[in-house]
């Protein structure tokens, strides 16, 4: 880091990882959106809410994941798993609510989970292949970090449970903010442009801050890259 809080030859050390460049391809999916399929704000919003939800499926399989370690950590998921479930659920169907009558100006009727996770699928019809890209990402992650790196051994139920609520504010406040800029600017395609640029840059954050870990803690099953 040298002392900087942002040092470019971190990102590049970064994305000497294969998986950081599959990561970042997944991220720019949405411009192939846009331009190829002709997505506006609202599929764009729907996807990034959908991703939240991906997000938290892979963290529950984390946190079920630790609870092999050890006995603690198995009696730690029997009460954070529930306890998550439902948080994280709560928050993001409020988030989800607040976006789908941003995007239909409350026109949707009264919203319930599974009526928003109908209504975000139903915003494009290529909706389902890039949610399905997000989670084979999220997927190879897991795979390759969680297990093959053997972070299951260091981790616990606990703190897998908290890891993404950093991340989901943070996006959440990214996306009300893009999203507004695009429901709103008289050129919707520079506003749409904006909030994939949003996330892409929150992305680089993400793996930056991935290479940091993996630094800090020196891989427990196979040789640091």
């Amino acid at each position: 880091m040298k002392g900087r809080f942002f040092d470019p030859s971190e990102v590049v050390r970064a994305y000497r990882d294969p998986l950081s460049w599959v990561s970042l391809s997944v991220d720019l999916l949405p411009v192939l959106a846009v331009f190829a399929f002709g997505w506006a704000a609202t599929p764009l919003v729907a996807l990034y809410w959908l991703e939240n939800l991906v997000i938290g499926v892979f963290t529950i399989a984390r946190m079920i994941g630790t609870a092999l370690a050890s006995m603690v950590s198995l009696v730690m998921a029997i009460v954070t798993v529930p306890f998550f479930f439902f948080h994280y659920g709560l928050f993001c169907f409020g988030h989800g609510v607040f976006l789908q009558a941003f995007a239909t100006g409350g026109g949707a009727g009264p919203p319930d989970p599974a009526g928003l996770i109908r209504w975000a699928l139903g915003t494009a019809p290529e909706m389902l292949w890039f949610v399905g890209a997000i989670a084979a990402v999220s997927g190879l992650y897991l795979v390759v970090d969680f297990i093959g790196r053997g972070d299951y051994r260091t981790s616990n139920p606990g703190a897998e449970m908290f890891s993404p609520y950093g991340r989901i504010i943070t996006l959440h406040v990214a996306i009300i903010l893009g999203a507004a800029v695009a429901f709103t600017m008289d050129e919707p395609l520079v506003g749409v442009l904006l909030l994939i640029f949003i996330r892409v840059a929150f992305g680089v954050v993400l793996t930056v801050l991935r290479r940091r870990k993996r630094d800090a803690a020196p891989d427990m099953a196979a040789p640091p890259a």
